[in-house]
């Protein structure tokens, strides 16, 4: 299991990934479900994933493959006219792999893979899509400003309550914080460390990124905060009667 975050505001795109994945208690390991393209000036593209990690790989490899010769591997996504268009490439080699994937007569259920796609490209406006392992996908908008995939029941609630279109790129990766640090303390399957990835409206370059380990003072300083913040909250609710 897995927790990514993709979360569009006013100033631009905020994403958020964990890196854990595992098969047992015994057998735990570390990648990266983040992957950006860029090509500065031009078009800016995060993709986050959760699922089947073979099936993940294997669709991101795919698409960097077509990327780096583009002129022999077409379609490639450094050449598509828009991020709609973009989210179709992506929809489409993700069922291609999970169909190709499942042996004749089983189903494709063992390796379903979901996808959060977020950038702009020039002459277009930033875009965040979800993409199901289907290939369908569908587009943020004001009433569904963020996406989730993976475990996501137990970060959700504070986003709901926190979020604010206007809020600035220091207060949204504070809100992602809490938001993974809740879902750490409720699922074993989440864990560091957590990759952020900024992307600023028109810039049409990536901005800031950011690896938070264990020990990550700042990290550390929202979890404890979040902590005492909760219990004092509690004691302030009226008491029942």
């Amino acid at each position: 299991m897995t927790y990514c975050v993709g979360l569009k505001t006013d100033q631009g795109l905020v994403f958020m990934s964990d890196t854990r994945t595992n098969a047992g208690l015994d057998n735990i390991s570390t990648f990266s479900k983040m992957r950006t393209w860029e090509v500065p000036g031009e078009r800016v593209m995060v993709l986050l994933s959760a699922g089947n990690l073979a099936t993940t790989q294997a669709v991101t490899s795919i698409l960097d493959e077509r990327s780096k010769a583009p002129d022999e591997r077409n379609p490639s996504l450094l050449d598509t006219p828009s991020m709609f268009q973009t989210a179709r490439l992506i929809g489409s080699v993700v069922k291609e792999v999970i169909r190709d994937a499942a042996p004749a007569g089983q189903t494709a259920d063992a390796f379903a893979a979901s996808f959060i796609l977020g950038g702009q490209i020039k002459g277009g406006e930033p875009r965040l899509f979800y993409i199901y392992p289907e290939g369908n996908f569908i587009e943020s908008s004001a009433d569904t400003p963020f996406f989730q995939v993976g475990e996501h029941k137990y970060g959700k609630p504070i986003l709901i309550r926190a979020y604010d279109p206007s809020m600035s790129f220091e207060d949204a990766i504070k809100l992602l914080l809490v938001s993974f640090d809740s879902t750490l303390k409720s699922n074993l399957s989440v864990g560091l460390p957590l990759d952020m990835q900024i992307y600023e409206s028109g810039s049409l370059r990536l901005g800031p990124s950011r690896r938070f380990e264990r020990d990550d003072p700042y990290y550390l300083a929202i979890s404890e905060g979040w902590s005492e913040a909760l219990k004092a909250a509690f004691h302030r609710l009226p008491p029942f009667k």
